[in-house]
């Protein structure tokens, strides 16, 4: 398989099952977000990751991956192709995450800046771009619609990444910042 064709050098590219679309698309956003979301997942993982945390990052990426096929693949059943999904069974496995990492944490009582140690501000940049790959999915969404488990998983994600920023601050001993509104 050749890494270019060629094919998108005029500002378009292929999908499945509707032809040729402007790079612009929505659609084509939509799925570039969840994509740059994934290689930031990547980032973070690489900067050392605690447990149980390092171990959930390659499942969220394959998750990712189901979303990705699943975004840029509209009418799959037009081309007589199975185009795994997420399910709600992936967004409650996030939601008992985020509850396992809540039952450690302290108390959240006010708003934290996005930072810390390393890898956490890491997460802090991956929930960002999860928030922007959720208002992506939202427009397309407007446009055409998604399966409802595809905002929810995509929410529930970056619920998790805060979760999981801040369990990589408490882990490595470093405070959360507290928002000043004074400053």
């Amino acid at each position: 398989m050749k890494i270019y064709t060629r094919g998108g050098d005029k500002g378009t590219t292929q999908l499945l099952s509707v032809g040729r679309v402007p790079k612009d698309h929505l659609r084509l956003q939509a799925y570039g977000d969840i994509d740059e979301l994934n290689s930031v997942l990547g980032l973070a993982a690489a900067a050392g990751l605690d447990e149980p945390l390092a171990g959930w990052i390659p499942t969220l990426q394959d998750r990712l991956f189901v979303l990705g096929s699943e975004v840029a693949v509209p009418q799959p059943e037009t081309l007589n192709m199975k185009i795994p999904q997420i399910q709600g069974q992936h967004t409650t496995e996030l939601e008992n995450w985020i509850d396992q990492l809540d039952a450690e944490l302290p108390k959240l009582t006010q708003f934290i800046l996005p930072g810390g140690c390393e890898t956490a501000a890491r997460l802090h940049v991956a929930r960002t771009v999860c928030r922007r790959a959720e208002r992506g999915l939202q427009s397309l969404n407007a446009a055409e619609s998604l399966r409802p488990e595809v905002p929810g998983y995509i929410n529930r994600l970056s619920d998790l990444l805060f979760q999981m920023a801040r369990y990589e601050n408490f882990k490595k001993g470093v405070a959360d910042i507290p928002w000043d509104s004074g400053r």
